[in-house]
């Protein structure tokens, strides 16, 4: 997938298929590059992320930009729409979590994180990982919170793949992830919401890299700028 969608992201960067010129069918870039239709369609919808292209029913799927948007969409949200709600609402639920948890939530996130490290599916894996995220809000105690992120989930799940495919974010959630679920189970809210916080600094800083090669700065050196 990777293969085909860098292919394409980049004739189109390079003027080589023009904006609103139509794109070769699945089947027929399928068969250029040697993969299947289901390969090709998730490189296509990479770039409909990145909004190089649109597609419209029953037509096809056109170059939209020369360029990727600054605010990739997932679904019906913005990454930056996920962003600002998830920094709200997220992170102050990991400290709830932390304090509230049961045996229960325990064992659920325990579990969950645990499957994840040794899972081989991508498709599997953010399943999981849209289900791990909804099982913090759920550890919260407060059900208002688990809802909201089950309105984002779809969304979620389209950004978490998004980021796998061009981020190589996988592993690295799988430690982030880690990290969160130990603050939880040891009770501190401090641990909780610090973890969480890098998480979604990470989940940014990979995204703008993706957007803006070269531009995104690693969370450590933007908050020493900020320091400064």
């Amino acid at each position: 997938m990777e293969a085909v969608l860098t292919h394409l992201r980049d004739a189109i960067e390079r003027g080589e298929l023009a904006v609103g010129e139509k794109l070769p069918t699945e089947a027929e870039l399928g068969k250029r590059f040697e993969v299947s239709r289901s390969v090709v369609r998730e490189a296509l919808r990479a770039l409909q992320a990145l909004g190089l292209t649109v597609s419209r029913a029953g037509k096809g799927t056109y170059v939209a930009a020369g360029g990727p948007v600054q605010n990739p969409v997932f679904g019906a949200y913005s990454a930056r729409d996920l962003i600002e709600v998830r920094r709200h609402v997220e992170i102050p639920v990991a400290g709830y979590a932390a304090t509230r948890r049961t045996q229960d939530d325990v064992d659920l996130l325990t579990h969950l994180i645990g499957k994840m490290e040794q899972e081989p599916d991508p498709t599997a894996w953010v399943a999981l990982d849209t289900l791990f995220h909804i099982s913090v809000a759920q550890a919260s105690g407060n059900p208002v919170f688990r809802k909201i992120i089950e309105e984002i989930r779809d969304a979620l799940a389209r950004q978490s793949t998004f980021l796998n495919q061009l981020g190589d974010r996988r592993r690295q959630s799988d430690l982030e992830h880690r990290a969160l679920v130990e603050a939880i189970v040891g009770g501190s809210e401090g641990a909780a919401v610090r973890a969480m916080a890098a998480h979604l600094e990470h989940v940014e800083t990979t995204l703008n890299t993706i957007v803006r090669p070269g531009t995104a700065q690693h969370p450590q050196m933007k908050a020493k700028k900020q320091h400064e």
